[in-house]
């Protein structure tokens, strides 16, 4: 069995990597210069090394190696969109039609050519489901009334810019709206907001409701919380089974130490 992988930044493609391996599949990944971690190389079985926009070469690559399924996941930084690309003949052919490059328009036209080509696009999670927000409070401190009151705010309100392709993620603390996600990334949301709130902040991430949800689902762990304690939020809350949650023992250990509460819903 063959399985393609086009790998952004972070662990998720390594963890995706480790086990594609151990349930008996040949991983060829496609990484990014100055993104994925090189540390890929040790555990896929082939590593061809991109820069954004090498369509071309990308599709050569899974062709070569008779790969016609693959996954999608990783960050790549929405900053480097404007900065570091080299977009092939390909490239400038298929995205010179889109109307704008909002996520949600880009990953799907993206997939879209891979398809045309033979390369169906599986959900990232299909074999670490496990990595799934389970339904529930985590932790040992529970949302009070007035966080419950910004969660139920805040979820309207991820849920609006989701619409609009804007984020996936608010800060809120005393029904007032202190961030909302846009180009810069949930970490940096979270700091712009968290010190707005006096000790009383919650975040909100939750999957846009037309997400495509085989790739760029909310991902939350123990960085996230450390940047939370950082910037004085105390709750978080995500959507159950539709955010990706990596380390989540260690990520509950250390919410518990800094007494922040996360809870996952259903939308």
């Amino acid at each position: 069995m063959r399985i393609g992988l086009i790998a952004g930044s972070g662990q998720f493609p390594i963890i995706f990597t480790r086990a594609a391996k151990n349930k008996g599949y040949a991983v060829y990944a496609v990484a990014y210069v100055n993104e994925t971690d090189r540390e890929l190389e040790n555990f896929a079985d082939e590593v061809q090394w991109l820069y954004l926009g090498q369509l071309k070469r990308l599709i050569r690559f899974f062709k070569q190696n008779a790969v016609s399924e693959a996954v999608m996941m990783g960050a790549i930084r929405k900053t480097r969109m404007f900065t570091d690309v080299r977009p092939d003949m390909k490239a400038i052919a298929v995205f010179s039609k889109m109307r704008h490059t909002h996520d949600d328009n880009l990953l799907s036209t993206f997939a879209r050519v891979l398809e045309e080509e033979g390369i169906s696009i599986k959900a990232s999670t299909f074999l670490v489901p496990e990595l799934l927000a389970p339904e529930g409070c985590w932790t040992k401190r529970k949302p009070n009334r007035s966080e419950q009151a910004d969660i139920n705010l805040g979820w309207r309100l991820a849920k609006e810019i989701g619409r609009l392709d804007i984020g996936q993620c608010v800060v809120v603390a005393g029904g007032s709206v202190l961030a909302v996600e846009a180009i810069d990334g949930t970490d940096a949301t979270i700091r712009r907001g968290g010190p707005l709130g006096n000790g009383n902040a919650v975040v909100v991430k939750v999957c846009k409701p037309n997400q495509d949800t085989r790739f760029d689902i909310p991902a939350i762990g123990t960085g996230t919380i450390q940047t939370m304690h950082e910037a004085g939020v105390r709750t978080l809350a995500v959507e159950s089974a539709k955010a990706i949650v990596f380390d989540q023992e260690e990520m509950v250990d250390l919410a518990n130490r800094y007494d922040i509460a996360i809870v996952a819903r259903g939308d």
